[in-house]
């Protein structure tokens, strides 16, 4: 399996400088060859797996890939920063908006599934499977400084203070958990520990017998050794009422719901148009993107996802077809497909 942590702030600090430079500004010769990513943490770990194997084969291109935050990453896109934005989530109307007011074209592209996974510390033996209600029970906002401890929770439960872990209000996993647990996106307790890297959030629950947090799959495939996912049953659940914990077969199936979720990349058209290492780019990450995604312990989409994907980048078909969509039980090949007709 790959490495998903070490060198991460190092990739960082370059993608940030070479941020610096706009999408329309002159640029020297030596940085025309260098393809800017950033934002999710989540996606980073495929992105990362992508432009490594990508760049064996294509010498005297560098990818950058940083970890901003969904919000963060399409907050650089729309600046020109940046080349391509990960995101955990679909692009909200708002940013839609500000692209077209800036005459900034996005092509959409879905690449995987996540498991989105809540974790608790592997001396916990009383949480390993929790209801949605609970979950929600535990981070709408009326619960701060209300449901603090394990007990307020269910009953039997320790009467012991929870540490909470999650990630950053800008973060596409802070987003997309909100809205399927809580019901609306970014509404959330405040008093929890946050943090964008969820590097972090695994260190902060593993150190800790009474914490829960949650984040990406492949963080927690990583780290299993050190943690618990906590399995989780849904009243709405289309497949099963019972408890479902995260697995690569739970996402295809449809019964680890309501926490599978796709994830995207966002490609600045012009730079696709104009630029060839960004479409080659492009083009090997969507010819490649199931088998990594894999590789990195997320899910692949459908073989006629991928199909609709590749068609979509050929015409350079910009906007969204996820905007203003709940994505929480969503078939990404029923939508595109959809978008064909």
């Amino acid at each position: 399996m790959r490495n998903h942590g070490i060198g991460a702030s190092f990739v960082v600090a370059v993608s940030a400088l070479v941020g610096l430079v706009g999408v329309g500004a002159p640029k020297a010769a030596a940085q025309d060859r260098v393809i800017r990513v950033d934002g999710s943490s989540t996606v980073f770990t495929i992105t990362q797996a992508v432009a490594e194997d990508f760049q064996k084969s294509n010498k005297g291109v560098k990818v950058t890939v940083g970890i901003v935050g969904s919000g963060g990453g399409i907050a650089k896109f729309l600046k020109g920063e940046i080349d391509i934005a990960d995101a955990s989530r679909p692009i909200t109307q708002s940013e839609a908006d500000e692209a077209k007011s800036k005459g900034l074209e996005f092509i959409e592209l879905p690449v995987a599934f996540d498991a989105l996974t809540v974790v608790i510390n592997k001396q916990n033996t009383w949480a390993e499977s929790m209801t949605v209600d609970e979950l929600k029970k535990l981070w709408e906002p009326e619960a701060e400084k209300k449901i603090t401890k394990w007990s307020d929770i269910r009953a039997g439960w320790p009467d012991t203070k929870i540490q909470l872990y999650g990630p950053g209000t800008n973060d596409g996993t802070f987003f997309y958990f909100t809205e399927a647990v809580v019901g609306t996106p970014k509404s959330s307790r405040s008093d929890f520990t946050a943090s964008e890297d969820d590097n972090t959030l695994v260190r902060g629950v593993a150190g800790s017998k009474y914490a829960l947090g949650y984040f990406g799959y492949a963080y927690y495939i990583a780290h299993k050794d050190q943690l618990k996912a906590v399995a989780v049953q849904w009243d709405k659940n289309p497949v099963t009422k019972k408890p479902v914990g995260p697995s690569q077969e739970a996402v295809e199936n449809g019964s680890y719901a309501p926490l599978s979720r796709p994830l995207f990349i966002y490609v600045n058209k012009q730079a696709a148009q104009s630029r060839p290492e960004v479409k080659a780019f492009v083009d090997y990450y969507l010819a490649h993107a199931a088998k990594l995604a894999a590789e990195v312990k997320y899910v692949a989409l459908p073989a006629k996802a991928y199909e609709l994907l590749n068609s979509r980048f050929d015409k350079l078909q910009t906007g969204s077809v996820f905007l203003g969509k709940n994505t929480v039980g969503m078939h990404i090949e029923d939508v595109l497909t959809d978008e064909q007709k």
